[in-house]
């Protein structure tokens, strides 16, 4: 799997100044979208029995170009859940676009305000690849996150998201799509393999 990563680089290399100005060109054209509103939440149902679930990452988690984050990803999640369970559901959403799972880390986790959960689920991985991050670099920075949420929560199960499909977004380059989609496949695989060895811990909330 690295030998892949590390094949991609010698033959993107050469294309990395292509890469930034079209980078440069797409960030022009395509307006920046505001993250969703009011990232707290409540499904109530006739059931005596509550889930807490937490939503931990980057833009797709912290509903970018949603007015409201009971209509993206974390809203339908909870509803899903709920018609599932037959549950009420309290949910909160701790994501920020452009961040990296080292930062989330570092400046989201900190914050988090609840002692207990239920559900941890994350979306994180488009944005290390954007930064190039070896497959070496991101799953660092995920063992170092899942141990961090451990220390908080050590009973709650964590979920991981699907990879962002960046080779299915039309806004971006052929070549955009060609290097940052195959390297978002690379650290989606390495992190897929990772979380299969952790049994009842930590889960692929949608696999690749």
């Amino acid at each position: 799997m690295n030998l892949k990563y590390y094949l991609g680089c010698v033959v993107s290399f050469p294309l990395l100044p292509i890469l930034y100005f079209q980078g440069k060109k797409i960030l022009k054209k395509v307006p920046k979208l505001p993250e969703a509103r009011n990232p707290k939440g409540y499904i109530k149902t006739a059931s005596e029995k509550t889930l807490k679930i937490l939503a931990i990452g980057e833009s797709t988690l912290a509903g970018v170009g949603v007015d409201f984050h009971e209509n993206g990803f974390i809203g339908a999640l909870a509803k899903e859940i709920s018609k599932k369970t037959n549950s009420s559901i309290l949910w909160h959403v701790y994501a920020k676009s452009g961040y990296t799972a080292k930062m989330i880390r570092k400046i989201i986790i900190p914050k988090i305000e609840e002692t207990n959960a239920d559900i941890i689920v994350i979306g994180l991985g488009g944005n290390d690849a954007f930064k190039l991050n070896s497959p070496e670099i991101w799953m660092l920075n995920i063992n170092l996150l899942i141990k961090d949420l451990k220390r908080k929560f050590p009973k709650t199960p964590i979920y991981f998201a699907n990879m962002p499909p960046i080779k299915e977004f039309p806004a971006f380059t052929f070549l955009i799509r060609f290097v940052i989609g195959n390297l978002v496949e690379i650290l989606g695989k390495k992190l897929h393999r990772k979380v299969r060895t952790k049994k009842n811990e930590t889960k692929c909330f949608l696999s690749n």
